[in-house]
């Protein structure tokens, strides 16, 4: 049998996983309106100022069409706003409403129980070195995974 997992232990592809999953299983112990991670992770990314969906698409690594269902979603349920570009009326502008900022707030609130809940399992010097490797690997242009999948 072939197996992807090191020898004598589990690739990290799995680790990330189980840790997303832990995660993901925390996220969904409350009540969120009908969204998912993924309509958070959209929410989270429309800056301040707001923006179109094509940026927000870019921020998110995501069509634009993709991004546009999402955004949809997202208007439907009161987290954003949408208007048009006043000097292009086809270009979408997205911007976060008081409901929105509400649940990106109490998103990151449940983030620090859980990063919380984590360096109290490892310490936080671990934990700090665990963030840091994390935060540096995730980094655009300093050897990003999707550069080691596809390069």
């Amino acid at each position: 049998m072939v197996s992807v997992n090191p020898p004598g232990g589990t690739n990290v592809a799995m680790l990330l996983g189980e840790l997303l999953g832990a995660v993901r299983s925390t996220f969904f112990e409350h009540e969120w309106g009908g969204l998912r991670p993924s309509h958070v992770r959209v929410l989270s990314s429309v800056p301040d100022g707001g923006c179109t969906v094509t940026e927000l698409a870019g921020r998110v690594g995501m069509t634009k069409q993709g991004c546009g269902q999402f955004v949809t979603t997202l208007v439907g349920s009161g987290h954003l706003a949408e208007s048009r570009a006043p000097a292009d009326r086809r270009v979408r502008l997205v911007s976060r409403t008081a409901l929105g900022d509400a649940t990106i707030l109490r998103f990151a609130a449940l983030m620090q129980e859980v990063e919380q809940q984590w360096r109290d399992t490892v310490g936080p010097r671990r934990y700090a070195a665990f963030r840091g490797v994390l935060e540096e690997l995730s980094a655009p242009g300093t050897g990003s995974a999707a550069g080691w999948v596809h390069g």
